[in-house]
């Protein structure tokens, strides 16, 4: 695992302890020369050169994310090789990327979340200096950088941890095995060990906030939840840097506890995922109704989640069998994380698809405004912008050959539920899988990528452009439709937005509004109060 710099133990039995104030300047974190089962070595971090002295940091509040995965981002599959691309960024609008995780994994290619040792940069992407030379340039470009960190669990290739005290316990399950042992005898250090390494990334490497990996397999009895307690923490670090950091939960359980603040009984967490948003939008653009999708579908579940993000809130659910979620009522939009698609959505599908493979060009440019003019907080998945035609599929590279092969069939056996069959599922072992995953940048040039791309920035702009974009008061949202029809809309303020799903041509009032500010297809018409939509379009309006 490596030497770190809080409480818990280091490896091969050396124990480091260092302050967890925000003003240490200094601690010993692991990095593996090679790979987490190599030793480990020391890093100090004060003799890194930056120049990112002036950055202000990035507010959560009206930023727009971008998920990425350093590995296929670019050819190199670097950090360097992401700050090559980072012009393409900043110019798209952006306010800040969102790193896969990127803590030491077991192997040269994966997706991360089977990372050990959590205080090193993975070696293959450039290690800690490598890591820092990102940020530093990203902050210089304007970006904010967020990077995803899983402490629900650890890979099963190079975990140390049980060798070296109660860092798991059998008292909590996981999918993956034993739960982390933030509760019982022993788990002081153990909380202690993962707070200083979320303190670690936002301090040491200058990142501006973090994606918590499915928090509803964080289970923690303590009056105070391990959550609150970081929560806590990263307050009194922003205070000291004077700049703000945030963090972002990924849940399922549509609970609001999670980012109510403290004071009202909440964990205090800045945001959080809401992929119902997602699943709403992909089943009325795409019909799938397998799996969990079967929970969507009608265009007035898209309506109800375009104007709450959650769409079980407390409501049964067909596809659980129960009711589900509570009421996000009071919650400003800014807490909702929303997308068309990322990682997990696409990754996980059978073949790794993007959603230009599963949808008309048409219906790309519509989810890109609806989810570009939402009142939450939007995220893209790396070359969503251009309709990407390379898919991202799940890949790994296990070197205990009985694990790889455990993996390969564990992943057939899940796409049951969706229906897909189990030769349609690539190798993760065959690194021919990894290969397919990565972005081909010659296609933001080249059409129909290019007019997609366009379409994005010039969606960005106007969110940049218009405040009522970016205000998150959920109660002056209005969002209806007509299912017969296949017509959504949106008003927020003075802006409508109004898209037609339905086989035919419509025509539908602008409700007053007489600008065009844009138009998905040159045959969206503006006559008086009648706004002409061929299918698969979609207009933003303004009084």
């Amino acid at each position: 695992m490596g030497a770190h710099g809080g409480g818990g133990r280091a490896g091969h039995g050396l124990r480091v302890r260092a302050g967890r104030r925000p003003a240490a300047a200094r601690s010993a974190l692991g990095a593996p020369a090679v790979r987490p089962h190599a030793h480990s070595r020391t890093v100090d971090h004060a003799v890194f050169p930056w120049t990112d002295a002036a950055w202000r940091g990035t507010p959560l509040p009206g930023a727009v994310l971008y998920e990425l995965h350093v590995g296929t981002f670019s050819p190199e599959g670097t950090f360097d090789g992401v700050i090559e691309r980072l012009p393409h960024l900043a110019a798209l609008g952006v306010d800040a990327i969102e790193l896969m995780p990127v803590a030491e994994f077991s192997g040269r290619r994966g997706w991360g979340y089977d990372g050990v040792s959590l205080y090193a940069p993975h070696h293959a992407y450039g290690g800690p200096d490598g890591m820092k030379r990102l940020v530093d340039a990203c902050h210089a470009h304007g970006l904010g950088v967020v990077v995803d960190v899983v402490y629900n669990h650890l890979g099963p290739s190079g975990n140390y941890l049980p060798e070296f005290g109660p860092y798991f316990t059998g008292r909590h399950t996981t999918n993956w095995g034993d739960g982390v042992n933030f509760d019982g005898p022993g788990s002081g250090e153990v909380r202690a060990f993962v707070i200083d390494n979320a303190l670690m990334w936002l301090r040491d490497y200058h990142c501006d906030g973090l994606r918590l990996d499915a928090v509803h397999a964080i289970a923690d009895h303590s009056a105070a939840h391990v959550l609150e307690r970081l929560a806590e923490e990263v307050a009194e670090l922003a205070a000291h840097v004077r700049r703000p950091l945030f963090l972002i939960a990924e849940s399922d359980l549509n609970d609001p506890r999670f980012v109510r603040s403290r004071e009202s009984g909440g964990y205090g967490l800045d945001a959080a995922w809401a992929d119902e948003w997602h699943h709403a939008l992909h089943a009325a653009l795409t019909g799938e109704r397998d799996g969990y999708y079967m929970d969507f579908g009608p265009l007035g579940l898209l309506a109800k989640a375009l104007r709450q993000a959650w769409v079980y809130d407390g409501t049964w659910s067909p596809h659980r069998g129960r009711a589900h979620g509570r009421s996000p009522a009071g919650l400003s939009g800014h807490r909702f994380v929303v997308c068309a698609q990322n990682h997990d959505q696409v990754g996980n599908r059978a073949r790794g698809e993007r959603s230009g493979a599963l949808m008309s060009e048409g219906r790309l440019r519509v989810a890109a405004a609806l989810l570009l003019t939402a009142p939450f907080t939007p995220m893209l998945f790396q070359g969503e912008e251009w309709g990407a035609s390379t898919p991202f599929q799940y890949f790994t590279d296990h070197e205990d050959p009985e694990l790889g092969r455990a993996v390969s069939a564990g992943r057939r056996r899940e796409f049951a539920a969706f229906g897909w069959e189990p030769g349609q599922v690539p190798d993760p072992q065959d690194a021919a899988t990894f290969e397919r995953s990565r972005l081909d940048w010659g296609e933001p040039g080249e059409e129909p990528h290019a007019r997609l791309l366009a379409w994005h920035r010039e969606l960005i702009a106007l969110r940049r452009r218009l405040p009522v974009l970016t205000d998150g008061r959920l109660d002056r949202v209005r969002a209806d439709c007509d299912e017969a029809a296949g017509l959504v809309s949106v008003e927020r303020g003075p802006v409508l937005v109004a898209a037609n799903l339905g086989d035919g041509t419509r025509v539908v009032p602008a409700r007053g509004r007489a600008r065009l500010l844009a138009a998905s297809d040159p045959g969206i018409t503006l006559s008086g109060d009648d706004l002409t939509l061929p299918p698969d379009t979609v207009a933003i309006l303004e009084g």
